[in-house]
């Protein structure tokens, strides 16, 4: 699914930069041009890397 329709940035892509250990907004926008035009995708992909990363840390941890 797109998040970003500006940059055409998908869940996926979020995803991948956790698993390569972003663990905010702030550090996957270092890789991928995520939230940085109107903004309106923000609190999407904060959602999705929250829920990826806590997802990770469970399977971790068990």
């Amino acid at each position: 699914m797109y998040v970003c329709l500006c940059n055409g940035i998908s869940d996926r892509q979020i995803r991948e930069c956790v698993e390569r250990g972003a663990t905010s907004l702030d550090e996957v926008q270092k890789r991928l041009p995520v939230a940085n035009c109107c903004g309106t995708c923000a609190e999407t992909a904060r959602d999705i890397i929250e829920a990826h990363r806590s997802a990770a840390e469970s399977r971790v941890a068990a």
